[in-house]
């Protein structure tokens, strides 16, 4: 029941029986373990025990480990290993994987790697290092199975049956020509229902969705939650299949994606993590801060240029902090709804001339009802209906400006190609300080005289 067991527990297992040298039993206890599991078990051994550890690891089990590993780890497992087992490992370790290790190394480093490594393999990581990163290209393996449209269904069953171990997936066959171009693809579950001396040609499906190995990786990714695929095949300018990209690897970049947009959300820049220390996250958040700073001195220059109005009516500070900070939190909420439908939607001028009148209605609706209450709030407090039309109608105006700027601004961005992410949630609440301010005192400088 070694599935119960903590990775403490696993941990703690696992050196008793290096130090008993109880061979059979710890192949017994990794045996019923994931990649994932090890990994975190050698990162958690005595360093006098690793060694030991990797030996009863097989090369295929070992380059998956390795792939769960963070940086350090994986090239401390490669310094540990002789030259002919690293060498069968880092040809077994999936292509954009060992790419991006590669790409991490000093030149030096990387090309006594790649020295290593089986000409066809080695060949084929550095042409995907070639590629822009975050694109289709980065990612894709070379480990996938294709046919000819002349196989039969029983050819093309006995090569997939030949080359399962070595293929990354085996849910799609990808039909080539002569010239490894992709003319269509098959799947594993029309292989099973065909008959056995049907011609692929008759079975297959001759509009594949594809993408360029220059495509970013988010628009992969997109397209295969549109689809619902488990793997997509990448080609060249000259349609020339070049690779696939799997689910594991979009999962992946899904994940990174999301981490990136709330760093950027929340004006971190850079990651931070629980291990970053004080000082590096300090400096990472303070090029975002000190630009907000200047530009929250411009709602001081504001308010000073309508000190008059102020000093006549003294109420008008205390609904300062609730304008700017409604305005600020719809804001926030248009940004939050844009940037998620940014990542699903494909956009068109009906698309997002549709979500501005929308989110324009919904900053009607949500400012006259806040509108309404804080109006018959003032007037019970001051008793001047003037006040509550004043802070009301305000209210209701500086919403509805905070949801158009927190629909539009990251949408202007997104169509100058420039990550709307980084329309940050300060970013977007410093800038509707401005607005609502300006709003608020400019309607009570214009009912100034009933006011008094």
């Amino acid at each position: 029941m070694n599935h119960l067991l903590t990775e403490e527990q696993l941990t703690h297992l696992a050196v008793k029986l290096l130090r008993e040298n109880k061979k059979k039993e710890l192949d017994l206890l990794l045996d019923e373990l994931q990649p994932y599991d090890v990994a975190k078990i050698y990162t958690r051994l005595p360093d006098r025990l690793r060694s030991r550890f990797l030996v009863h690891l097989n090369n295929s089990f070992l380059a998956d480990v390795i792939q769960e590993l963070d940086r350090n780890w994986q090239i401390e497992i490669l310094n540990n290993l002789g030259i002919d087992k690293k060498g069968e490992v880092l040809n077994l370790m999936d292509n954009d994987d060992l790419a991006s290790l590669l790409d991490d190394l000093s030149p030096e480093k990387s090309s006594s790697l790649l020295a290593e490594m089986e000409q066809e393999e080695s060949d084929f990581v550095k042409n995907i290092l070639q590629y822009p990163e975050e694109t289709a290209g980065r990612l894709m393996t070379n480990r996938f199975v294709w046919i000819r449209n002349y196989y039969t269904v029983q050819e093309a069953v006995e090569k997939l049956k030949s080359f399962a171990e070595y293929a990354e997936t085996i849910h799609y066959l990808y039909v080539v020509d002569e010239n490894r171009k992709l003319v269509g693809v098959v799947s594993y579950r029309d292989l099973i229902l065909a008959d056995a001396e049907e011609k692929i040609e008759n079975i297959m499906y001759e509009r594949v969705i594809s993408v360029s190995v220059y495509t970013d990786q988010e628009e992969a990714a997109r397209l295969m939650e549109k689809y619902d695929f488990l793997a997509l095949p990448v080609v060249d300018e000259n349609n020339v299949l070049q690779g696939i990209v799997t689910i594991d690897d979009m999962l992946d970049v899904i994940i990174n994606e999301a981490y990136e947009d709330i760093e950027k959300l929340s004006a971190t820049g850079k990651a931070i993590d629980f291990q970053t220390n004080s000082v590096t996250a300090a400096f990472r958040r303070l090029p975002w801060l000190i630009l907000l700073l200047f530009i929250g001195i411009l709602s001081g220059s504001i308010i000073s240029h309508f000190q008059d109005t102020l000093n006549v009516v003294v109420s008008l500070a205390f609904f300062m902090p609730m304008i700017s900070g409604m305005t600020g939190n719809t804001g926030t909420q248009s940004l939050a709804v844009v940037i998620r439908g940014l990542a699903k939607e494909d956009l068109n001028k009906g698309v997002v001339w549709r979500l501005i009148f929308r989110e324009f209605c919904v900053g009607v609706i949500i400012g006259l009802t806040c509108g309404a209450i804080i109006a018959v709030i003032a007037f019970l407090w001051q008793g001047n209906a003037y006040l509550g039309l004043v802070v009301g109608l305000s209210l209701l105006l500086t919403i509805i400006i905070g949801t158009l700027s927190g629909t539009l601004i990251p949408l202007l961005l997104y169509r100058f190609r420039i990550d709307p992410a980084v329309a940050s949630g300060p970013l977007i609440t410093t800038l509707n300080d401005i607005f609502s301010i300006s709003t608020y005192f400019s309607i009570a400088t214009l009912f100034l005289n009933y006011l008094v």
